[in-house]
């Protein structure tokens, strides 16, 4: 029959539904505007079936307060804690690409704070591995906002 294989697959067979040898393409901490296309560019791999891609944005409020604006600062160890973060996602799922970068300086409402995205051969595997780059990233990488609310007072989180 046209279309039809007679033997089952598999990941020897087809490489593709593997992680690529070197999947991570993008990692950076850094002061300048963030960009989805071109992390979502990055992550582009012709073996991915699948490609989650996760922005964060500074929102206009917190914990039912109003934010003016904030501010993010990286430990000096931020970029290595970043790869290894992304190297543990790598190590822990199929990842054929993966791409990551936070920004540092003043921000104002609605710019963009985090970019990461993640490919993969199928969507559960990118969902998976993206909502575990977010979250590491979040919760290891020594990056540290601090917000500025309307009525005067400020915070710091992750600090």
């Amino acid at each position: 029959m046209s279309g039809t294989h007679s033997r089952p697959s598999t990941d020897r067979d087809h490489p593709g539904e593997q992680g690529a040898a070197d999947p991570i393409r993008l990692l950076e901490i850094r002061d300048t505007p963030l960009s989805v296309d071109e992390v979502f560019a990055a992550v582009g791999d012709r073996a991915a079936g699948g490609t989650a891609l996760f922005v964060g944005t500074v929102r206009s409020h917190d914990g039912g307060a109003d934010v003016d604006g904030l501010g993010y600062s990286a430990h000096p160890s931020a970029a290595v804690e970043l790869r290894r973060v992304a190297e543990k996602v790598v190590a822990d799922h199929p990842v054929r690409a993966l791409a990551a970068v936070h920004r540092v300086g003043d921000l104002a409402i609605g710019d963009l704070a985090v970019v990461v995205a993640v490919s993969c051969p199928h969507r559960a595997e990118a969902f998976a591995a993206c909502r575990k780059l977010i979250d590491d990233l979040k919760h290891e990488v020594p990056i540290w906002k601090h917000q500025t609310f309307s009525d005067g007072t400020e915070e710091w989180v992750g600090a």
